[in-house]
């Protein structure tokens, strides 16, 4: 299981994001350009001494994301999906792809990815913070695949 962040454009959210991957054993996919420094203080604050443990990579761009990440599926987290969450059955090589906190992802990458989830919301809620969506699908697909720490 692996976790992909396109162009995150909040550090805060993002050095949480890596904080929860690192605390759960995942490793992170950072796809530049990112909105902020990767040195910035709020992303350290956020992230904590746990960013020392993280298994990350970073490209830079979602081509060169494509071209080096393992085989398995790309997983979508978007509003925009029918599918819930808890519906889609994670396999153990998938990767939650994240969009920009701003904008989400391109139509593109949307059309390529091979499947798309969304956390179910009350009517009229909008969306989650990213980093509350990614802990919550995370921790389905984790469920699902056996794959939490055994801590």
């Amino acid at each position: 299981m692996r976790l992909a962040l396109y162009q995150p454009d909040i550090p805060q959210n993002t050095g949480t994001i890596l904080r929860t991957a690192a605390c759960l054993g995942v490793a992170v996919d950072l796809i530049e350009p990112a909105g902020f420094n990767a040195s910035d203080k709020a992303l350290r604050r956020a992230g904590m001494d746990y960013l020392d443990r993280l298994d990350l990579t970073r490209h830079d761009s979602f081509d060169r994301f494509l071209a080096d990440r393992p085989p398995g599926r790309l997983v979508l987290a978007t509003t925009a999906a029918a599918m819930r969450h808890t519906d889609l059955v994670f396999v153990a090589g998938d990767t939650l792809l994240l969009g920009r906190e701003s904008a989400g992802v391109p139509d593109d990458i949307h059309a390529l990815a091979d499947a798309r989830v969304k956390v179910p919301l009350v009517p009229g809620a909008r969306s989650l913070n990213v980093a509350v969506a990614a802990a919550m699908i995370l921790g389905e697909a984790l469920r699902q695949t056996g794959g939490f720490p055994e801590g």
